[in-house]
């Protein structure tokens, strides 16, 4: 618990005071924010705010974490090092992303192709590895059962190993893609994206702290409802790290923000969201416990499907943020109520994951 404690809390003082260093480093090379010309015309104001900002989350997130692991004298485990690898290499895709849009001035990055390819490179090596490192009770990180509070029945190796790590390196990547364009789809207003992804991983951090204190491999305490989850608190430190590197980012990206995450922060971020989810074993969980995320996406499917099919429009702009800033509401009128309502979708996932273990 104590490292719980040290991630969170120094991952957040190295965000909030190395921010603004970042940002004096950006601001002396002109690294500004390219803004598209069809969205809302109130962001023109912000064109030129730096961005990259998640190199702060990412490496607050890493800093934070280290400390705790020298703080407590604790070997890293196999499942934060894959969290932290998946996290850090779809954050580097971003970087990529971001540094052609600032360096050639338009709201286009990376070709398609080679973002694909290099998140399909990051993917596919951390769904293999979390296969890997059986501890002394033979669990790897990961499993090839489909999970929603715990392994289901659904066996992705239904046919065979081979078949298994196939099905099961599509089913991680459709999970690592899905995660990291819903933070980045929810990235478009100040402080958005950064606020609902420090509560759904401060939601990991009891998610983690609680399967570690009902562990089946604590063989004194194990009951009926034990979790198979290999490295339960290594996962809930990793998540306070992010939550806490998130914390301290919000201060100078809340309203009016001081500097954007950009792709580096939200695909890492999606990333480091979808690792969590595979890891402790709540891939469906994931998704209430996201919801906010998980209704930014659907509106933009929505969007696009009913166009393609009628040749009208469902909201007024998609992803739904710019629905309601076109309907005229303020801009942080819509992020404090994005907010709440991912606070409610937390709420509702903690629950759920408590009611399945109190009915056994």
């Amino acid at each position: 618990m104590i490292a719980v404690l040290v991630a969170g809390g120094l991952s957040m003082l190295i965000a909030l005071l190395g921010t603004p260093l970042f940002i004096r480093f950006l601001v002396a090379r002109q690294y500004g924010q390219f803004i598209r010309q069809d969205g809302p015309t109130a962001h023109f104001t912000k064109r030129g705010t730096p961005t990259m900002g998640g190199v702060v989350i990412i490496g607050a997130t890493l800093l934070g974490w280290l400390g705790a692991q020298i703080a407590t004298g604790t070997v890293p485990s196999a499942s934060a090092v894959l969290v932290l690898f998946l996290m850090t290499g779809l954050g580097v895709v971003g970087f990529l992303d971001d540094y052609i849009k600032i360096s050639r001035q338009r709201s286009l990055g990376l070709k398609a192709r080679w973002k694909i390819v290099g998140q399909g490179l990051v993917g596919i090596t951390f769904a293999v590895m979390a296969l890997q490192f059986p501890n002394e009770k033979f669990r790897t990180p990961a499993s090839t059962h489909i999970s929603f509070i715990r392994d289901t029945n659904i066996d992705l190796a239904f046919a065979g190993a081979t078949v298994g790590l196939i099905l099961f390196v599509v089913w991680a990547n459709f999970l690592i893609t899905a995660w990291s364009n819903a933070v980045n789809l929810t990235d478009g207003l100040d402080g958005l994206a950064t606020g609902v992804s420090l509560i759904v991983f401060g939601a990991y951090v009891v998610v983690g702290v609680w399967q570690f204190n009902q562990s089946c491999q604590n063989l004194l305490s194990a009951g009926p409802s034990c979790y198979e989850t290999r490295d339960p608190l290594s996962l809930a430190v990793v998540a306070a790290a992010i939550t806490g590197a998130c914390f301290g980012f919000l201060w100078w990206n809340a309203s009016p923000a001081k500097i954007f995450m950009g792709d580096t922060g939200s695909l890492a971020l999606g990333g480091a969201l979808a690792g969590l989810s595979i890891l402790s074993r709540t891939e469906i969980l994931a998704a209430i416990i996201g919801g906010l995320f998980v209704l930014e996406v659907l509106s933009d499917v929505i969007q696009i499907g009913f166009f393609r099919m009628t040749g009208r429009r469902v909201f007024k702009m998609a992803p739904l943020h710019h629905h309601f800033e076109l309907q005229g509401w303020g801009e942080v009128t819509i992020v404090i109520r994005f907010w709440i309502i991912a606070g409610l979708f937390v709420a509702l996932g903690v629950g759920v994951f408590y009611a399945e273990w109190v009915a056994g």
